[in-house]
């Protein structure tokens, strides 16, 4: 067998050299495809999907060639040449073009930072699946999708690897959370080591990886117009893969995504084990964009059943047990405990006198949000911003639920955006609870990285999530709180404080998703043709009927 379906097996601390290069250099050769938007299944209704209506193949009854359009619908980028940019813009992308990794002369990725006045370099100069994202679109919006096909592949190359952890064999679907490209002068040989969790906090490996690399293969695909990257037999294998792991039946009565601590953006120990909300939106945003691209061929069809099945699930679930707004959070105040039955109001048998204080005066009478976590007998409250974003990007969130998320930003601005975008959660634990939850953790303390500290990388999704509701002002006024600073601090990783106003205490200068969330938003917000990339329109067939008062109504 040739390419990566025939690629030997190597451990996962083992370097990656000449062993893919052929597969690599073959698949970089496919012819490009560009084509005109017809309609894609991101406009179809998941009642079309099923298996009793007539089978699509590909994508070919959907598209026709023709046109150079730059996607699916999505023009080229003009916008770098239509308007006047501010200052910050050249050097953003100045910064960000230091930090390109290449692999055998071709550009693969970016590091996670530029920090030379670190003394401690630890992983911050590895390719982070997560953290390349950001530039990834940066460089789509740009017109310059090499990169990001190069990624893609590459990454892809990885996931065919053994990985294990100590004595235990990891699923064979697992994506690295980031590689890293080791120069030898000498030799002239590039190589590749790539960090599936063995190497990181805690040894977790990243879940969100999966849901990241599909979620970034669509927005390629329906940047550039090239559907032959995404229907090669290897990205569709990638695809079943990731799949299998998160659609396999156990023992859960939920449909959404049992996860352990550290395995996602907040990469430590901060009490998100069980079923968080980062993880749940980026979930059902991969199955979303996994139903556009996978085949109607006999592999296909099975996993286009299983996920239109979870995705209806899904929502009906996230959209009537993680939702918080002001009329529910009095619902829940009230709930009786100790019911039995599957009459049961309170369905997770949640302890009213365990809602915290702060919550009733955070939650405004108009607006609501995603709640961080829900499982039995617990409910955690706190505000996650990049779960949230994501829910209004994939619309897992419904559109009331999207505006009213709009309203909370706009009522909790102080506490959400302050002086530097974004809070990553809030509010920020601390005294017994802190000690509890994170274990002392020194780097989580109050207010500080991911336990209340501001995140600019989340200035992307913000603006993203702001123009699909048709709030872009929202999105202004936080890029222009950001421009007051983020050039002059050295483009710092995150901020300290209730307000965001100090540069964090052990945060990288230079960091790259930092420099590209930046560019990302301020892109978007001048030519917003190009969300189409990261957004999917609701779906009416998963539009559940709501039984809760919502905020919106009042």
């Amino acid at each position: 067998m040739d390419g990566i379906m025939g690629m030997r097996k190597v451990a996962s601390h083992c370097s990656l050299a000449d062993v893919d290069d052929l597969d690599l250099a073959r698949l970089l050769d496919k012819p490009k495809l560009n084509i005109e938007r017809q309609r894609s299944f991101d406009d179809r209704s998941l009642s079309e999907l099923s298996i009793n209506i007539r089978a699509v193949d590909g994508f070919d009854s959907m598209y026709s060639p023709g046109g150079i359009r730059s996607g699916f619908g999505t023009p080229a980028s003009s916008a770098r040449n239509s308007f006047e940019p501010h200052p910050m813009v050249a050097e953003a992308w100045e910064a960000l073009r230091r930090s390109l990794v290449y692999f055998r002369g071709q550009p693969v990725g970016t590091i996670a930072a530029v920090d030379h006045a670190s003394e401690e370099v630890l992983n911050y100069d590895q390719v982070f699946v997560r953290d390349f994202v950001p530039s990834a679109l940066a460089f789509l919006i740009n017109g310059e999708p090499e990169i990001v096909k190069n990624f893609l592949l590459k990454t892809l190359l990885l996931q065919g690897w053994e990985k294990r952890v100590d004595r235990f064999k990891l699923g064979e679907g697992v994506m690295p959370a980031s590689f890293k490209v080791l120069h030898d002068p000498l030799r002239k040989v590039d190589t590749v080591i790539a960090d599936f969790g063995e190497s990181a906090i805690g040894r977790v490996a990243p879940v969100d990886s999966g849901f990241w690399w599909i979620i970034l293969l669509r927005a390629y695909t329906k940047s550039t117009g090239d559907l032959s990257l995404a229907e090669t037999p290897e990205c569709q294998k990638g695809m079943r893969l990731i799949l299998a792991l998160c659609l396999s039946e156990g023992f859960d009565t939920f449909p959404t995504l049992l996860c352990a601590d550290g395995c996602s953006m907040i990469d430590r120990r901060m009490g998100i084990y069980g079923y968080p909300i980062e993880i749940q939106a980026l979930f059902f945003m991969a199955l979303r964009c996994a139903l556009a691209m996978l085949k109607h061929d006999a592999e296909g069809k099975e996993f286009i059943e299983r996920i239109v099945k979870r995705l209806h699930a899904l929502s009906y679930h996230m959209r009537n047990y993680f939702w918080l707004d002001f009329q529910q959070l009095n619902v829940i105040y009230r709930y009786k405990t100790e019911e039995y039955s599957h009459t049961a109001v309170n369905k997770f048998n949640v302890i009213p006198d365990s809602i915290p204080e702060w919550v009733f005066d955070f939650m405004p009478t108009r607006g609501g949000y995603f709640i961080g976590n829900v499982s039995p007998a617990r409910m955690d409250f706190r505000w996650f911003a990049l779960g949230n974003c994501f829910a209004i990007l994939s619309s897992l969130a419904t559109p009331e639920q999207s505006m009213a998320i709009m309203d909370l930003i706009e009522a909790r601005w102080d506490e959400l955006v302050g002086e530097m975008p974004l809070k990553i959660t809030y509010p920020a634990i601390e005294g017994h609870e802190w000690r509890i939850v994170t274990g002392c953790d020194p780097k989580n303390t109050r207010w500080s990285y991911h336990n209340g500290g501001s995140w600019p990388v989340l200035l992307w999704m913000l603006t993203a999530a702001c123009i699909k509701t048709g709030r872009p002002q929202i999105a202004r006024r936080a890029i222009e709180v950001a421009e007051v600073r983020l050039l002059k601090d050295g483009w710092p990783e995150y901020y300290d404080g209730t307000l965001g106003r100090y540069v964090g205490k052990q945060a990288r200068k230079f960091q790259t998703w930092s420099i590209a969330g930046y560019l990302v938003a301020k892109m978007m917000l001048e030519d917003p043709s190009h969300l189409g990339m990261i957004s999917l329109e609701e779906d009416k067939a998963m539009k559940p009927l709501m039984k809760r008062s919502s905020s919106w109504t009042c």
